[in-house]
C-alpha cells in the first residue's frame, strides 16, 4: 500500500491546548466542556503548517477541536490545510446518539449539521457514531436508517461509522449497521476500541469493509526514577498484530496515528508509533 502519514487532532489535544464545545447537545453521553487555551498552545489554523513540518500529509479533525463555525473562520481553515498540502480525511463528530430513546430526531439533525461543516472544509469523509445504547435489532436498524438517510442529504462527504462505543461492541452489530445503512455508508476501522481474547478475530471480521484507520496504540506509562517525567512504553506486539490484521485485508487507506497516552511529548509518541506501522507497510 502507498503510505499516507495520517494522524488525528485526538492525538494532539496538548499541542493545541484548547477545545470548543458549543451549547449541551442534549442528552449527550459525550458532553465536553470548553477548554481556554493554555500557554505555548498551537491554534488550529496554524497546525496543518506544523503536520507538513513534521512529515504529515493527512490529518483528521475532531469536531470540538473546532473555536467555532463561522464561513470566514471555515474558509481560513480551508485555505491552511490546501497552503500545507493537508489532507483533511475526516471530521470526527464525536457525540450524538442515533439510538437515543427520546431525542434520537434531534441528534440526527445536529449530526446533519455537522456533515455542512465537513463540507465546507473539503473534508472527504465524516465519522459518525453509530449509537451510543446497547445493541438490539431495532436499534441497529435505527441507525442503519439514520446513517442511510444522513448519507442521502450531504452527497459532497462521505459518511463513515465506526466499530465504537454501545452500540458496536463487536463485529456482528458492526456488519449489521452496514448492512442497513447500504453503500453510501463506510467503516472507519479502530484497531484499539476492543479488547479481549477474540480482539483480533473481531478487528478481521470488519477490517474487509474498512477505508480509513484509527491506528490506536495502547501504552503504559512509566516514571522517570530521578523524577523528571513521564514516559511510555507502546504495546507494540498488540500494535503490530493489529495493524497486520488490517493489511491481510487489502486495506489501502489512511493509518491516522492515535496517541493518548502519559507523555506529554506527542510528537515524540507519535513518531515512534509511526515507525512501527512505516515496517510494517514497507514489507
Amino acid at each position: 500500500m502507498a503510505e499516507h502519514r495520517a494522524v488525528s487532532t485526538w492525538s494532539l489535544h496538548r499541542t493545541l491546548g484548547s477545545y470548543s464545545a458549543e451549547p449541551s447537545l442534549e442528552g449527550a453521553a459525550l458532553q465536553r466542556r470548553a477548554c481556554e487555551p493554555t500557554a505555548g498552545a498551537v491554534p488550529l489554523l496554524e497546525l496543518p503548517a506544523q503536520l507538513r513540518d513534521h512529515g504529515y500529509d493527512t490529518v483528521q479533525i475532531c469536531q470540538f477541536h473546532l473555536p467555532h463555525r463561522d464561513a470566514g473562520y471555515l474558509g481560513e481553515l480551508r485555505s491552511a490545510l490546501a497552503d500545507a498540502d493537508i489532507v483533511l480525511d475526516a471530521v470526527l463528530v464525536d457525540d450524538g446518539d442515533l439510538t437515543h430513546p427520546t431525542l434520537a430526531d434531534q441528534h440526527e439533525h445536529w449530526i446533519a449539521g455537522w456533515l455542512e461543516t465537513a463540507a465546507e472544509l473539503g473534508a472527504r469523509r465524516a465519522r459518525v457514531i453509530a449509537g451510543q445504547q446497547s445493541p438490539t435489532p431495532e436499534r441497529l436498524a435505527q441507525s442503519g436508517d439514520r446513517l442511510r438517510r444522513l448519507a442521502a442529504g450531504q452527497t459532497a462527504v462521505r459518511v463513515v461509522t465506526e466499530n465504537w462505543l454501545g452500540l458496536l461492541p463487536s463485529a456482528e452489530p458492526v456488519r449489521a449497521v452496514l448492512d442497513r445503512a447500504g453503500e453510501d455508508v463506510g467503516l472507519l476501522i479502530d484497531l484499539g476500541n476492543w479488547t479481549g481474547p477474540d480482539k483480533y478475530d473481531q478487528l478481521a471480521a470488519i477490517a474487509p469493509s474498512a477505508e480509513t484507520c484509527h491506528a490506536k496504540c495502547h501504552s503504559t506509562p512509566n516514571a522517570a526514577a530521578d523524577g523528571s517525567g513521564l514516559s511510555v512504553e507502546l504495546d507494540a506486539e498488540d500494535y503490530r498484530r493489529s495493524l497486520q490484521v488490517l493489511l491481510d485485508a487489502g486495506f489501502d487507506g489512511p493509518l491516522a496515528l492515535i496517541y493518548d497516552g502519559a507523555d506529554p511529548d506527542e510528537w515524540t509518541a507519535l513518531d515512534a508509533e509511526h515507525a512501527i506501522v512505516s515496517e510494517l507497510v514497507a514489507r
